[in-house]
């Protein structure tokens, strides 16, 4: 079994497009296959001085924490600071980014993989380094992702791809089957392609395919569709015009790549 340790920068991956991320499918996907997860940690903020002046927000960020920790995770804070100015201006800071890069080191020596959620290129050495102590090093984020970090992690996925993950907007009904998807083929002179899309099994995350036509699409330009960057969704349906052959409809634009 893979020994697996989940690493979270979290205040990257909220102001990033990653606010309202579903911790329990973290572990579900580093318990998947031939895998466990042996270590699970979120670096978060708080700040301290609102947590005693404020009982909402008190309530609100301990009610979150102990969410992650129901679902495994332990919580190191970085508590917030403020700094003055010579002009009276306040600065905030609570930066975890060393805590998270020690802590992974450290308990690298009992993992086979390391997956780490962030964007942020100050990782990139954390990456090389944990990859020099034989892990594999898998980073998920979501918008404003340092293209270097990419390259440097053994592999990249978009947390938007990620079934369940993040809920797509308008998917309330079970009965929809509203995915997350990357074009992988196009042809623009007849309008007609395919996305890969991901669902979570026993194994962990596997890839599939689903036809898409432009006619099914809330976007007027076949541009969107040149690349494989951009993210769109989609309901996966049965087409009875078509033999029942699934296919991708009211597809739109979720992410420019």
């Amino acid at each position: 079994m893979l020994k697996t340790g989940i690493y979270v920068d979290a205040e990257n991956i909220k102001m990033s497009g990653g606010y309202g991320m579903r911790y329990d499918v973290l572990v579900d996907l580093a318990d998947a296959g031939e895998s466990t997860m042996l270590r699970a940690n979120c670096y978060l903020a708080e700040d301290r001085e609102r947590t005693k002046a404020d009982v909402e927000y008190r309530q609100k960020v301990y009610s979150y924490h102990n969410i992650l920790r129901q679902c495994g995770f332990k919580i190191i804070k970085k508590y917030v600071r403020r700094y003055k100015d010579e002009d009276g201006n306040i600065t905030t800071k609570a930066n975890a980014d060393m805590d998270l890069a020690i802590d992974a080191l450290l308990q690298a020596r009992n993992l086979d993989r390391v997956i780490l959620l962030t964007g942020d290129g100050d990782f990139i050495r954390l990456v090389t380094a944990l990859q020099n102590m034989g892990c594999r090093v898998e980073v998920i984020a979501f918008h404003n992702v340092s293209h270097d970090l990419r390259e440097a992690a053994d592999s990249f996925l978009s947390g938007f791809l990620i079934p369940g993950l993040l809920p797509i907007s308008g998917s309330h009904n079970g009965s929809d089957q509203w995915q997350r998807g990357t074009v992988v083929n196009f042809n623009p002179d007849r309008g007609f392609g395919f996305f890969r899309y991901y669902t979570m099994t026993a194994g962990g995350i596997e890839a599939d395919t689903v036809f898409f036509h432009l006619s099914k699409s809330t976007l007027d330009n076949d541009q969107y569709f040149q690349d494989g960057y951009r993210i769109f969704e989609f309901r996966i349906v049965d087409n009875p015009a078509n033999d029942n052959r699934s296919e991708a409809w009211d597809i739109r634009l979720i992410r420019e790549g």
